[in-house]
């Protein structure tokens, strides 16, 4: 849009330029033949009048035929006077008399043509002027006007070529176009400056909004324009792209809103199935206890341990539940200390008696600031998933861990050989309460992600249906 806008301007200066150069060479060719031609009328009348005081001073009788003779000793004298040729037809266009022994333009004088006289005859002035062209490119005007004697009766026909001369004209048409060059020139370079500022200024707050509507996102708060002072279009629309701000953060808090509130819904319902879970077979446990309790029955007290026992169980269950909601919706506080990766990894480990999980490593030290319990709980909790994507009936099991080390981050894989994660599943992993197992309430990973992203670190997998699933935690050092 600045191009166009530049280019625009340029071409309004330049095309502007041209149309009064032109307009300006045809008022100077206007009023080179506007003067011409009143310089022959006025020459003309000034001769007749001259022929005229002649004709009335004149002792030979007023016909046609003594025109030669009347003005035979004078038409030299009216051409020197009034510096111009002249010549006298008779009434059928003959020539009687002329100044110059020849026509300048024509070597053999010739009379006046028969379209020119009937055009003579049939004007109401009664006056003809014909232009003819010459070899230097200027024209020549000849004038054709009746001679009338002292009754207005026709004598004769006078004829007066006139040679049009231009050369102040011209001249002051070239002087005109030089200094009208000069002018051009500074005026195009004035307005490349003041089109180059303008398509600027135009297209500032355009290229502005451009610029913030690329950047504009639904999950971030966006900045606002300003309003320009004296641009009533160019604030307009920045007044519609603010109002879009406002109405998409608008929108954006009522979808995390939304979204909060499923989440909560959902969320609940999980926590109300789990814990309704082991609500039923308490019941039913007290329900049984007490429709079969006898206080006189040898073994009541091994039934009483059962029935403890059961209830411990089903008690437990709830706990788990609700500490694992707990955890969820509230991590702990973080208690960040110095401490080595990997001896905390082995400890972490050794809770596992499954004898196919090998830990690998070739750094003795790996220290970063984290929270124990927090590091522990990602390598048992993956540790755990690990082993249980494996089959109980697979004959080969194994899930490696490894550490390793980079310039300013350690990375924690766990891989296992179980059945690896469809691809239906993928996208879900780490959403709260998803799980493909039979129990649990699927946090274990939902919290992990949430963890690791507190330290500003990744967790990634990867995956191979019926081959296994590599977990890649990646973490930064302690600087």
């Amino acid at each position: 849009m600045r191009r166009r806008i530049f280019l625009a301007m340029l071409f309004l200066t330049t095309f502007s330029t041209i149309l009064i150069t032109i307009v300006s060479l045809i008022h100077f060719r206007f009023e080179a033949q506007e003067y011409h031609e009143e310089r022959l009328s006025r020459k003309e009348n000034a001769i007749k009048e001259h022929i005229d005081y002649i004709l009335q001073t004149t002792t030979y009788p007023l016909q046609t035929k003594n025109i030669k003779y009347i003005f035979r000793e004078r038409i030299h004298e009216l051409s020197d006077i009034h510096s111009l040729e002249i010549n006298f037809f008779d009434l059928n266009g003959k020539l009687l008399l002329s100044s110059k022994s020849a026509f300048k333009i024509d070597k053999q004088v010739p009379n006046i043509s028969a379209e020119t006289l009937k055009e003579l005859q049939n004007s109401t002035s009664k006056r003809v002027v014909v232009s003819k062209p010459k070899e230097n490119d200027k024209y020549v005007k000849s004038s054709y006007t009746y001679v009338k004697d002292n009754k207005f009766k026709n004598l004769a026909i006078l004829n007066i070529p006139y040679e049009e001369n231009s050369d102040f004209y011209n001249e002051e048409a070239t002087n005109f176009l030089k200094r009208y060059a000069q002018v051009f020139v500074i005026m195009f370079i004035f307005s490349i400056f003041l089109s180059y500022l303008l398509s600027s200024n135009i297209t500032k707050s355009i290229t502005q909004i451009s610029e913030k509507l690329e950047l504009t996102r639904l999950n971030q708060r966006n900045q606002k324009l300003k309003l320009q002072d004296g641009n009533q279009e160019i604030n307009t629309l920045i007044q519609s792209y603010n109002f879009m701000v406002d109405k998409l953060e608008e929108s954006a808090n009522k979808l995390a809103q939304s979204e909060r509130e499923h989440a909560w819904r959902e969320m609940a319902k999980q926590v109300a199935h789990e814990i309704k879970n082991p609500l039923t077979p308490m019941r039913l446990t007290i329900q049984s206890f007490t429709r079969k309790f006898d206080a006189n029955d040898p073994n009541i007290n091994q039934k009483l341990s059962d029935f403890s026992e059961t209830l411990i169980q089903q008690i437990d269950t709830m706990t788990t539940v609700a500490s694992a909601f707990s955890n969820f919706a509230s991590m702990p506080t973080q208690n960040n200390v110095l401490l080595n990766v990997v001896p905390v990894t082995r400890i972490a480990l050794e809770i596992f008696h499954e004898d196919f999980i090998f830990f690998n490593t070739t750094e003795d030290e790996i220290l970063t600031s984290i929270d124990k319990t927090q590091l522990i709980s990602i390598v048992t909790n993956l540790v755990k998933n690990a082993i249980q994507a494996i089959p109980d009936d697979q004959e080969s099991k194994s899930v490696k861990v490894d550490l390793t080390k980079q310039e300013s981050t350690f990375t924690l894989r766990i891989h296992d050989n179980g059945t690896g994660i469809s691809d239906e599943f993928r996208d879900h992993i780490f959403e709260p309460k998803f799980t493909t197992k039979n129990s649990g309430m699927g946090l274990g990973l939902a919290i992990i992600k949430n963890i690791v992203e507190n330290y500003h670190g990744s967790i990634t997998f990867e995956t191979e249906k019926g081959k296994g699933t590599t977990f890649i935690v990646i973490l930064p050092l302690n600087k």
